[in-house]
């Protein structure tokens, strides 16, 4: 069973968070190409589709750490300091990602309609879609090298 639940949380994890952070990293370019094409029908929509994927993708990304639970409850190591580590870690990201992330784009989608420059709010969306990713690469490396485990390698 232990299998088959690391399996779906591998997985959910690929399928979930990959494209969130993919296009949380094509959307502030994406936005600022909408609006030096001053917002035209085609890149308003990849806009919109960038954000709806994110949306999407984001809620989807819930089952990760929910079968990752579920595989650390099986495996025994729930109390292990990687996987601490990873949980705060993930909880961080989750934040970044529902609190900064998506409602920075959200302004962005609003703002596009206007005479407003958004150069400033897509360089710092940017920047917290990049902490977003970073933490993600982090959490990764963490379930792969298990840093202290006895089930390391």
């Amino acid at each position: 069973m232990t299998k088959f639940l690391l399996s779906v949380h591998v997985l959910a994890a690929i399928i979930a968070v990959g494209p969130v952070t993919v296009a949380a990293s094509m959307f502030p370019a994406a936005v600022r190409r909408a609006q030096a094409a001053g917002a035209d029908a085609p890149s308003l929509a990849s806009v919109r589709l960038l954000h709806r994927i994110c949306r999407v993708y984001s809620v989807i990304g819930l089952a990760v750490p929910i079968f990752g639970f579920a595989t650390a409850s099986g495996l025994h190591v729930l109390g292990d300091a990687w996987l601490i580590v990873s949980i705060v870690l993930t909880a961080a990201a989750a934040g970044v990602l529902a609190l900064l992330v998506l409602p920075g784009q959200e302004r962005l989608l609003a703002e596009l309609g206007g005479a407003s420059t958004v150069r400033g709010s897509t360089a710092r969306l940017g920047m917290l879609t990049g902490v977003f990713n970073l933490l993600w690469a982090v959490v990764t490396v963490l379930m792969i090298v298990r840093p202290g485990s006895t089930t390391g390698v």
